[in-house]
């Protein structure tokens, strides 16, 4: 992954090797496609996709894999048989950049992640209200 300062997913993406910007292209294109009210940003230095509830995906780009963050238990358990091919491990999911995009399951993925952040949200919400 580069290490140096960007401002927007475009740079980030620019800044990478050849191999890897086509690959990160097609994750940011899915979804963007799976979450369109989703808002796009560079958080610790990566794309990050945000709702109004806060951040649901962020994506990065290595020599040997794509990786998507974070992972958390309920994603690992909703997903599991079709997470099976890809490495899993410290909530992250690592995809080799020698297989084809697996464009439905990170469409699932972003879905997923963006109403478990939505609900975690009203979740909150709800205690604090119950608290008063």
């Amino acid at each position: 992954m580069a290490t140096t300062d960007v401002r927007s997913v475009d740079e980030y993406i620019a800044a990478q090797p050849r191999n890897v910007r086509a690959v990160l292209r097609r994750v940011r294109s899915i979804i963007r496609k799976a979450v369109p009210a989703a808002a796009e940003t560079i958080s610790y230095q990566i794309p990050t996709w945000k709702v109004e509830q806060g951040a649901f995906l962020c994506l990065g780009g290595w020599k040997q894999h794509y990786s998507l963050y974070p992972a958390s238990d309920a994603l690992v358990a909703a997903f599991k048989g079709a997470l099976t091919p890809y490495r899993v491990s410290k909530g992250t999911l690592r995809f080799p950049l020698s297989e084809p995009v697996p464009a439905k399951l990170i469409e699932r993925i972003a879905k997923f992640q963006a109403r478990e952040v939505a609900s975690g949200a009203k979740a909150k919400r709800a205690l604090r209200k119950k608290g008063r």
